[in-house]
């Protein structure tokens, strides 16, 4: 059977992906090595995981701020791990003006050149840190929840739309508490959230755990994260939230006043999502026809496709389908109202069907002189076979609509849950698992007794990494089947991007 993409899933899933973006017109390569451009139906995605992520946070008590794209060197060198961690992803600002040279092209002004570098930014820990010591004073000024939605760069040598570009979108968010078990709870507080944000709304079930410390942010006193599994087996790390104890507030200076009068370090975090969320969303629900999306987070719910081949009843249809239009967008839904999109395109019909299938939209309804005759709409769905049609009066589908997407989100959550547990296998010896990431796709739940050189080990021969100690499930000793130690639980190995 003929596929809307070339090639499929199981034929070449890295290039399929990349088949996805374009022909659902989500993003593209930039001009700018390593970067991306969204265009708008990508770019709709990401406003409504920031419409709806953003509203979750001021509920909790975040504010929005904004700080500076640039960050002097310094700061970055005051936190040991931190540049060490980042120190090969950095862009570096070292002139701030152009002249003519010789041959006539633009050169950096040596006279120009900045006393101090300035890095883009690859994450804000430093200079809000450097911040948040000038406005706390007092434990009175605590807690601080700050949220920022911004650009940030790190320099990518081997780049992959949405999922690893120089220059990405994300929120993140830090905060300074008065005590450790306050900003424990912050950490955890706001990973809960990015999964149920993940499993309610892109329709994407995630493990969330604790990460190893090889495997920990740059200069935190622990990790945590929620891995999403791909349809090829491997994860994504889907966001991550980081306590970052009081190491950051040591180079900062952050300091309060207590309630006894004495002058103690504050407890920060730090957490984050970014467009790599669309990459997940792409690699975890599209087939072969292009993109598959969750009504919850789709740039539209419903696209209306008037069938115009006779020119005598265009008008008629047309008007219809705007009125329909303006019906459907009046029903509430999630945290304001349906989108609707009304295709007028002057080309053949069948044209029209195939591009919103491959852009994804969940409900195509389509309407041409025999449905107008009849007061009897054609429904179809994304994630039925795209000649399986539902009719339906206006009346009833005004009554049913948001039911029925509502059972598409849920049977898009049923199908990536089945497929991750059929994929998640427990594993007791290392000939097993060797075999098993040779072989098979997924994940492999098996103990480890915390050596870091079992994870160089299955890094080296097998690209295989820890990616996370799952904090929810059973806790069991066991065996560690790489060193024969005692282990306390199962962690979760996999590839990954």
């Amino acid at each position: 059977m003929r596929r809307a993409v070339t090639p499929t899933r199981e034929e070449d899933y890295p290039e399929w992906y990349q088949q996805v973006i374009k022909v659902a017109e989500l993003a593209e390569h930039s001009p700018v090595r390593g970067c991306m451009v969204i265009r708008p139906w990508g770019y709709a995605l990401w406003e409504n995981i920031q419409r709806i992520l953003d509203k979750r946070l001021k509920e909790t008590g975040h504010q929005n701020a904004y700080f500076p794209l640039f960050i002097p060197l310094s700061y970055l060198e005051r936190e040991a791990a931190h540049i060490e961690g980042f120190a090969k992803e950095c862009a570096v600002v070292t002139h701030h003006r152009l002249i003519k040279g010789e041959d006539g092209k633009l050169i950096p002004d040596p006279d120009g050149k900045l006393e101090e570098p300035l890095v883009v930014r690859p994450t804000s820990e430093m200079i809000i840190g450097e911040m948040f010591s000038k406005w706390i004073e007092s434990h009175r000024d605590l807690p601080l929840l700050i949220n920022q939605w911004a650009n940030v760069v790190r320099w990518e040598m081997r780049t992959r739309l949405f999922l690893r570009t120089a220059e990405f979108l994300w929120q993140e968010g830090h905060t300074a508490h008065a005590t450790e078990e306050e900003a424990l709870e912050e950490t955890l507080k706001i990973l809960d959230i990015y999964v149920d944000f993940a499993e309610k709304v892109l329709a994407i079930p995630a493990i969330k755990g604790e990460k190893t410390e090889s495997e920990r942010f740059p200069g935190a006193a622990a990790s945590y994260t929620l891995e999403a599994m791909m349809q090829d087996g491997k994860a994504l790390q889907a966001g991550t939230s980081h306590f970052l104890g009081q190491n950051f507030s040591k180079v900062a200076n952050i300091t309060f006043q207590s309630s006894t009068g004495e002058q103690e370090l504050a407890w920060t975090t730090s957490w984050g999502v970014s467009t790599r969320l669309i990459g997940g969303l792409i690699m975890v629900h599209s087939d072969d026809d292009g993109l598959v999306l969750p009504p919850r987070i789709a740039s539209a719910q419903i696209v209306i496709i008037p069938h115009l081949n006779k020119p005598e009843s265009k008008e008629e249809i047309l008007n219809y389908c705007r009125t329909l239009k303006e019906k459907l967008q009046a029903i509430p839904y999630g945290a304001g109202q349906l989108t609707v999109q009304l295709d007028e395109r002057d080309i053949r019909s069948g044209e029209k069907v195939w591009s919103w299938i491959k852009k994804g939209v969940p409900m195509r309804i389509e309407i041409g002189p025999k449905e107008l005759a009849e007061k009897r709409l054609s429904i179809a769905k994304r994630t039925k076979a795209h000649k399986d049609r539902q009719s339906l009066s206006e009346e009833e589908l005004l009554e049913t609509v948001v039911d029925q997407l509502d059972a598409i989100q849920s049977d898009l959550l049923q199908k990536a849950k089945a497929f991750q547990k059929a994929h998640l296998k427990e594993i007791d010896t290392k000939e097993e698992f060797y075999r098993f990431f040779k072989e098979e796709r997924g994940f492999a739940s098996a103990h480890w007794s915390g050596d870091p050189a079992v994870e160089e080990m299955v890094q080296r021969d097998l690209n295989v990494s820890i990616r996370c100690i799952p904090m929810d499930g059973k806790k069991e000793k066991g065996v560690c089947p790489f060193t024969g130690k005692e282990s306390r639980r199962r962690v979760i190995f996999a590839k990954s991007y």
